[in-house]
């Protein structure tokens, strides 16, 4: 998967970081600080915005719960905006926001 970067310019530092980090001129806390100051971030998902991601998808919440290795009551809860996804979750509902429930098939 392609790396998303804040800007052009962002993305040649941190490919010159990278080069630097393989080379070990700069050691991998140094790498992690340029990751997290170049990369984009992931961007929360509101529960609106998950109901219609799993809807435009055309599978069930148990289906969908499946494909992201979660629980159906989660997927739930998080339609219902009583709980957040985080971490690797909202990585995972990203990809399939992008690029389509078969990237996680």
């Amino acid at each position: 998967m392609s790396k998303k970067y804040r800007s052009d310019a962002m993305t040649a530092i941190h490919e010159t970081m990278e080069a630097l980090h393989k080379v070990g001129a700069i050691d991998k806390q140094t790498m992690r600080r340029f990751d997290d100051a170049c990369l984009t971030p992931v961007q929360p998902l509101s529960a609106k915005q998950i109901k219609a991601l799993r809807e435009r998808e055309h599978v069930s919440q148990t289906v969908f719960a499946n494909y992201l290795n979660v629980t159906p009551n989660l997927v739930s809860k998080w339609e219902r905006g009583e709980k957040r996804p985080s971490g690797p979750a909202l990585k995972l509902l990203s990809l399939v926001d992008k690029r389509g429930i078969a990237a996680v098939a």
